[in-house]
Formats: structure tokens, sequence, C-alpha cells
């Protein structure tokens, strides 16, 4: 594919016809969203985090210097499937995030960012942040602004 070619939903998962147009537009959405999720992961991997878990450094950093529970984290997300508990042990294991318990509810864990990892987040973020603005600046500022208006309008 020449960097001329547009290449069209259709093309891409090589279905010739939708059902209809909001169908259509469902499967465009989930496979963008899937596309950039693949651009984010392989921006990220020479840092040895996913997204998923820039995505939770990103919210402690924050909301620093208050610590979040693990279900304040998982309300947060971007992508709610994922296990915001899984997520915080491993960044823990890489010193990324400091865990500790509750003084007030023993069940509930407080995590904080620490220091190796807003250093980490400050590193990435800024390519990541690069990169992205340069891949979405296919569209213009006013198409970036209707899209994110629409997308807004289609969860309300």
């Amino acid at each position: 594919m020449t960097p001329m070619t547009k290449m069209q939903i259709e093309d891409e998962i090589k279905q010739k016809q939708f059902i209809n147009e909001y169908i259509k537009l469902d499967v465009n959405i989930m496979f963008t969203a899937s596309y950039l999720g693949n651009f984010k992961s392989d921006i990220l991997k020479p840092y040895n985090i996913s997204w998923q878990q820039f995505n939770i450094l990103r919210i402690l950093k924050g909301q620093e210097p208050k610590p979040a529970s693990i279900k304040s984290l998982t309300d947060r997300m971007v992508d709610r499937t994922s296990n915001a508990s899984r997520l915080v042990d491993k960044l823990y294991r890489k010193e990324l995030v400091d865990r500790c318990i509750n003084d007030k509810d023993r069940r509930r864990a407080d995590v904080v960012i620490t220091k190796k990892g807003k250093l980490l987040l400050q590193e990435c973020s800024k390519e990541l942040e690069q990169k992205l603005t340069e891949k979405i600046s296919a569209l213009s500022l006013d198409e970036v602004r209707m899209a994110n208006s629409l997308l807004n309008k289609m969860r309300n």
C-alpha cells in the first residue's frame, strides 16, 4: 500500500459489505481502537510496559500525592476490562509503584507512583504523545474536534 492509498475498513477486514452503516461504524471503531492500541503497545514495548500499565501510571501521577485504591484505578482506566489488581502487581514488581494497606480499611491497598515510575512515565509519555499526535494528525484539528464530539454524543 502506497502512502497515498486510502485503506477502507472493507479492505482492512476483507468484508465487501455490512448489514448497515451503523454496524459498519461499530466495526470501524473497534478496528481503529485495536489498531491504536497495537500502535501504542509498539511504542511502549522498549520501556517494558503495556499501554494499560502506562494508563495506571498516568492516573497515579495525575492524582499525586493522594494514593489510589484498586477500585478507583479501575473506575478511571480507559480499558476497564483490564485487571487493575494484576496490572498494579506487575508495576510493583518493576518498582514503578508502591502499595500499602490503607490505615482506615485494612482490606484496601493504597497505590502510589514511585520516583522510578515517574521517570519512566515522563520518558515514554513524550515519545507516545509525539507519535500519537503524528498518527492522528492525518485529521485536521476541526475533524479531531468533530470526532471527539461525535464519539461523546454516541456514548450519551
